[in-house]
């Protein structure tokens, strides 16, 4: 590695893993005001854990040395003292600790108001060891989702470039699970709770935004940097058509557009441009953008209508925008997509991989949550949920005066 993609690697690391305190922003400016120190530190709690599992047998579960093998091995190397020397390992391994860190902190916003702060912890361990490690790597690290086409003879293998499936996807369903392990809150009705603070919100997307260059060219320091502009360019092109998408959306059925609308697309964008972004010509990222946020913003209604809590619509907004963009590219991936001079195996595989991410994580966390709420509980008490849990939970006020 050249000292130019060398200092890129270190960019980028610094980039995504500051979408995690940017995520801390967006999620704490949606709730309400006596839960945004609660809901701020499920993301700080994520990065402190995730980082330090990540380091001593993550990055070692998430390459295998067989297609079929579920992870690698996690005392392999355990807490990395074989490459102790090698800086451009170290460098990394560091930024794909930042996608393991930012995956688990997403699942979060689905129990905002509601859930106990060492619980959530114990979930994000499991649920990183025994899902995200091992689907990073048959994402990205050897396994099977890597090679799905040539398993099944087919002309075409899975595309997701920097994690439609193994960051998004993942997260949405286990978000999904959650929700339904915890239930509704209190009270839990449409238009019961607006956002305690809107600023706060756009400046947590405006940060995501800013560090999601970094998520999806990043990885461009592996190679010779040639795709690195059709990524920078689709990042900016498909979100801004999202905004776009979902304001208009918001206008014409509830008459006004929206600040949080428009954040809210800016991400439901970035999630769905994820998995294409080194794929796509620029103007099918823009009609990408266009369709995912116009559709996120009318999936953020299911939950009213099915009757699940997702606080701040982590299944409307990454579940539905991992498979919309992870989809969109069996259709329209350049030279592979069914429309594009391909045929429909791009839209085989991708289908096999979006959906066996899904249930699998699912499955999973819905198995983890109901063992922690069985146990040592997973919610707190609804007399402290109706109060604001950052005094009860963290001895701490977001909002507090003092003389």
């Amino acid at each position: 590695m050249d000292t130019g993609a060398f200092a890129w690697a270190i960019t980028a690391t610094a980039l995504v893993l500051f979408m995690t305190p940017g995520l801390a922003f967006f999620y704490g400016g949606l709730v309400k005001a006596k839960s945004v120190v609660s809901m701020m530190m499920m993301s700080f709690g994520a990065l402190g854990l995730i980082a330090v599992l990540w380091i001593l047998y993550g990055a070692n579960m998430s390459v295998v040395d067989g297609v079929w093998s579920f992870s690698g091995n996690p005392f392999s190397d355990f807490g990395l003292a074989g490459i102790a020397g090698d800086s451009e390992a170290l460098v990394g391994t560091a930024f794909g600790a930042t996608f393991a860190i930012i995956t688990v902190a997403l699942i979060s916003g689905a129990i905002a108001d509601r859930a106990k702060f060492g619980a959530w912890l114990i979930f994000a361990g499991i649920w990183a060891t025994v899902v995200y490690f091992p689907v990073a790597a048959w994402v990205w690290g050897g396994g099977w989702i890597l090679n799905l086409g040539t398993s099944m003879g087919l002309s075409a293998e899975v595309i997701d470039y920097a994690g439609g499936t193994a960051v998004h996807i993942n997260a949405g369903a286990a978000a999904l699970a959650l929700a339904l392990v915890l239930g509704k809150r209190v009270g839990f009705q449409k238009g019961i709770q607006k956002p305690h603070n809107v600023p706060l919100v756009m400046l947590g997307a405006a940060i995501l935004w800013f560090g999601w260059f970094g998520f999806n060219a990043g990885a461009e320091f592996l190679g010779d940097f040639s795709g690195a502009g059709l990524i920078v360019l689709n990042t900016l092109g498909a979100t801004a058509a999202a905004i776009l998408g979902w304001i208009l959306v918001e206008k014409l059925k509830d008459g006004k557009a929206t600040s949080v609308g428009a954040a809210s697309g800016a991400v439901a964008g970035l999630v769905a441009i994820t998995p294409s972004c080194a794929n796509l010509a620029p103007g099918w990222a823009l009609l990408l953008g266009a369709i995912t946020g116009a559709v996120c913003a009318l999936a953020i209604e299911i939950k009213w209508k099915l009757g699940f809590d997702d606080s701040l619509d982590v299944v409307g907004i990454h579940l539905v925008g991992g498979l919309i963009g992870t989809l969109y590219l069996g259709f329209f991936a350049t030279d592979t997509g069914l429309f594009l001079g391909g045929n429909a195996d791009q839209l085989i595989v991708q289908t096999i991989a979006a959906f066996s991410v899904l249930a699998y994580s699912f499955i999973v966390a819905y198995i983890i949550g109901i063992a922690i709420e069985k146990t040592i509980g997973f919610r707190v008490k609804n007399e402290d949920e109706i109060a604001g849990i950052d005094t009860v939970v963290h001895g701490e006020e977001g909002y507090a005066l003092v003389d």
